[in-house]
């Protein structure tokens, strides 16, 4: 830990130990909840989605490929064992 993160936890007061609430402060705590607007709820949510990184263009279509392969692949697979095993059971049983 170097010296500029000892002085930015100091600063905000995170090189203390964390006071542990007591169970009634506890509860009393979770018991009162303040109620936001709608307004500001929507301000919040567009502010924590401008911190989004969104994927860019190419990775969508790469993961997106990506995906439709390995759906593919597994449908074939899937069907391969349901068609073999069916005319196994029917070779045997039939």
């Amino acid at each position: 830990m170097n010296r500029q993160t000892k002085r930015q936890m100091a600063k905000s007061g995170m090189d203390q130990p964390a006071k542990r609430p007591t169970p009634t402060t506890a509860a009393a705590a979770a018991g009162k909840r303040d109620r936001v607007t709608p307004k500001q709820y929507l301000n919040e949510v567009q502010g924590e989605m401008k911190k989004v990184v969104w994927p860019t263009k190419p990775e969508v279509v790469n993961s997106t490929i990506i995906v439709l392969v390995a759906v593919v692949f597994m449908g074939a697979l899937i069907f391969g064992f349901d068609w073999s095993s069916v005319h196994i059971a029917d070779f045997l049983f039939g």
